[in-house]
């Protein structure tokens, strides 16, 4: 076999290989984003569809995250502390974001204490611009699984029950996929800051 014959092929394949990594890498790194408060997911990822309902009584489900972000944060309204100085900081970004698009969903992790007029006059104290939505008592548990969230009851002396939960708030991207993770402590300037990067990346 003659070598000299063969080395132009031999470069050609050596070049398209280089190309085709440099391309890659490229790809990889303009995917990549690197936030203050958060982690952004490598891939996106679909949500099971779920259905809840909001304090005006109307369903929501999946194509109700369609078209714009959503930060999705579990909670509910008689949460001594995580909760309120959770919303206070969104309602802070709130005031700082130039996202018009942005919703802010409030889901109760106690649907039996919380209804519609609970969820809608607590939320009312922090501006009013957040989504109140209550779940099933039986899909909650399916619903907090799905965004590795976590939600129990325990008994208290008195009859009654406290509520343990997780604090992480969610970022849906406007195709309803579940996009970065935010855990506490949450700063508005911060969060800010990462919604500014991600939309002028075009990851939302």
């Amino acid at each position: 076999m003659n070598i000299r014959r063969l080395w132009p092929l031999l470069l050609l394949v050596s070049l398209a290989g280089a190309l085709a990594g440099g391309l890659l890498a490229h790809m990889l790194t303009q995917s990549r984003v690197t936030l203050q408060a958060g982690t952004w997911l490598p891939q996106p990822r679909s949500l099971a569809p779920f259905a809840l309902t909001d304090t005006h009584g109307r369903a929501m489900d999946n194509a109700a995250l369609r078209g714009h972000a959503t930060l999705v944060y579990f909670g509910f309204t008689a949460c001594p502390d995580v909760c309120p100085a959770t919303l206070a900081v969104l309602r802070d970004l709130r005031e700082r974001t130039p996202l018009t698009n942005l919703e802010m969903w409030f889901v109760t992790v106690d649907p039996d204490r919380d209804t519609p007029a609970v969820l809608q006059q607590y939320l009312a104290v922090f501006g009013g611009n957040f989504v109140g939505l209550r779940a099933a008592p039986a899909a909650l548990p399916v619903l907090l699984q799905e965004f590795s969230a976590y939600a129990g009851r325990s008994k208290l002396p008195d009859g009654q029950y406290a509520v343990d939960h997780s604090a992480t708030l969610f970022l849906i991207d406007s195709h309803a996929q579940l996009a970065a993770i935010f855990n506490p402590p949450l700063q508005a300037a911060a969060l800010d800051a990462d919604l500014r990067e991600l939309s002028k990346a075009g990851k939302l």
